[in-house]
């Protein structure tokens, strides 16, 4: 990290000088340009090369990804993408000025980016470094909204991204911010802080399940903050870690008629698990949107974007005040071309880690979007119907169940769910932590050699897999736990499609054989005790 804060913290200029010493940043290795302008979850780990998330910079097919919940290795096609995005952009500098050729591009992936989601040109999209920056920003954005500072509800607090904790009350999440500045973690955003109310959707019975009075909870914190003369900030789930979405629409619908502009929402999708009818609902209602490109799309961690409904966003430009700390985590061409008053103030500042993985990403999304709606539909029913069977089966696993108000016409393929979240148990006891902890790092490995097990048990252990990281859940009156997920990702999709449709049914039986290998890795890491020798590396914490 040190050598990308001591990039960034140099005086940004306009100049000549300036612009040259950004277009030599062009040539750096493209490895290091895909997790460069971010915060320190992106830095590869010095020895095994990956990050925080056990994902590599490069390509890597060998290695079989159902992990979209939490991030994914980069394609071959995104890769390739990414590669000549650069390519093109050194040519475009020859002629013009970095950053003059790096906003048109922005503005190009704005528009790229609609046209794959059928969004309506009205729609303006704010990039970022990931999806934790874009509550930073969708936090600024409605207290000039609301002309007030609100207090943050967050409906699903127990299952979004650990940052939330901190960007919900407007403080930093990490030690360092994606413009290379250090910062305290959790200390204030300079202007920005104020105070935040959790919400969880875990439901307070035994077991694991969501909470069935997610609406009533909901409607009481809405009523009570704004009975204490404060405003609100409400940002809703859809998905969670463990695929559950709420509140319902007729809580909305009721949160619309009780306190119109007192309340602005916005909407946590960044894992992007909902219909396009759905997205474009959303936005049509006035709701602002969380979004990424390196979840279920599959593009490189990360990806960041906020997608802010026209009719936000004349107010937004025309906002006075501005908090100071939020120049430490955007520049300006994350803002929007048209909104020329607010980007004025900030520094011409190319971030072209962010933007090359923006690339992959979008290569990714239209790919996705690419094979026929039927087909994206029947796969994705095909495998969830497949995953539940193969969990349901094993004594090792029990599945959690997903959410209780999904399945209407706007999920489109999305009313199958696309996270599989289970528990491990032996003896019909859920394992600790630690273990599960560790059977996640050795799937990422070949373990052949710590298996005294037939060739087939050995040939099992070999092969490289991720899943989605374990989610911790706790409360007070019993022992922590945690879940592992099993993620059906865009890019099975894609890689499965075939207009040879006997081609593609083949595809889809082999993605659902390396699951069930997958989930034969894990049996013979609980029954063998080789993942609990496993090194415990602080990356891989819950």
């Amino acid at each position: 990290m040190s050598g990308r804060a001591s990039r960034w913290s140099e005086p940004e200029r306009a100049s000549d000088g300036g612009s040259r010493y950004r277009l030599r940043d062009l040539f750096t290795p493209l490895e290091t340009l895909l997790v460069s302008g971010g915060d320190p979850r992106l830095a590869l780990d010095p020895e095994d090369r990956v990050n925080a998330y056990g994902c590599a910079a490069s390509p890597e097919p060998e290695i079989w990804n159902f992990a979209s919940a939490t991030a994914s290795t980069i394609s071959q096609a995104a890769y390739d993408r990414a590669a000549l995005a650069r390519e093109e952009l050194m040519h475009k500098c020859l002629f013009d000025e970095v950053e003059v050729a790096f906003d048109a591009r922005c503005e190009d992936m704005r528009d790229e980016l609609r046209g794959h989601l059928q969004l309506s040109p009205r729609v303006d999209v704010v990039f970022s470094p990931s999806g934790t920056d874009s509550q930073l920003h969708a936090l600024l954005l409605a207290r000039t909204i609301l002309g007030a500072r609100p207090v943050t509800i967050v409906v699903g607090a127990d299952q979004t991204g650990s940052g939330t904790t901190h960007t919900a009350r407007g403080h930093h999440f990490s030690s360092m911010t994606a413009s290379g500045v250090a910062v305290r973690k959790d200390g204030a955003v300079a202007g920005l802080a104020g105070t935040s109310l959790a919400l969880p959707l875990r439901e307070a019975a035994p077991g694991i399940a969501m909470r069935a009075d997610a609406d009533a909870a909901v409607l009481h914190a809405v009523e009570a903050t704004i009975a204490q003369g404060a405003p609100v900030l409400l940002q809703i789930m859809d998905c969670s870690k463990l695929g559950w979405r709420a509140p319902s629409a007729a809580c909305l619908d009721e949160i619309a008629r009780r306190w119109p502009r007192k309340v602005q929402i916005v909407v946590d999708a960044c894992q992007a698990r909902l219909g396009r009818r759905r997205l474009r609902s959303y936005l049509d209602r006035g709701y602002m949107v969380l979004i990424t490109g390196s979840k279920f799309f599959g593009g490189p961690a990360f990806s960041g974007a906020l997608l802010v409904p026209k009719g936000l966003s004349r107010s937004l430009d025309r906002g006075k005040g501005i908090a100071p700390g939020i120049f430490d985590y955007a520049g300006r061409c994350d803002w929007p071309v048209a909104w020329t008053a607010l980007r004025s103030r900030f520094e011409r500042r190319p971030n072209f880690g962010q933007w090359l993985r923006w690339e992959a990403a979008l290569a990714q999304i239209g790919g996705y979007y690419a094979v026929p709606a039927l087909f994206r539909a029947e796969m994705l029913a095909a495998l969830a119907a497949g995953i539940d069977s193969m969990i349901a089966l094993s004594p090792s696993f029990r599945s959690v169940p997903t959410a209780i108000n999904m399945g209407d016409a706007d999920d489109e393929e999305f009313a199958q769910a696309t996270i599989f979240p289970f528990t491990l148990l032996r003896d019909g006891k859920p394992v600790s932590i630690a273990e599960t902890r560790a059977v996640h790092r050795a799937l990422a490995r070949d373990v052949s050699e710590e298996i005294s097990g037939s060739a087939a048990d050995r040939e099992v252990a070999a092969q490289r897999c991720l899943i989605g990281q374990p989610v911790r859940l706790e409360r007070q009156d019993e022992t922590p736990q945690a879940v592992l997920r099993l993620c059906v990702g865009g890019r099975l999709v894609t890689e499965a499609w075939s207009p040879d449709m006997a081609k593609a049914r083949r595809n889809v039986q082999q993605v659902l054989d390396r699951i069930a290998h997958v989930l034969v890795k894990i049996e013979l890491l609980l029954d063998r005790g080789a993942a609990v020798a496993v090194p415990v590396k602080s990356a891989f914490e819950v």
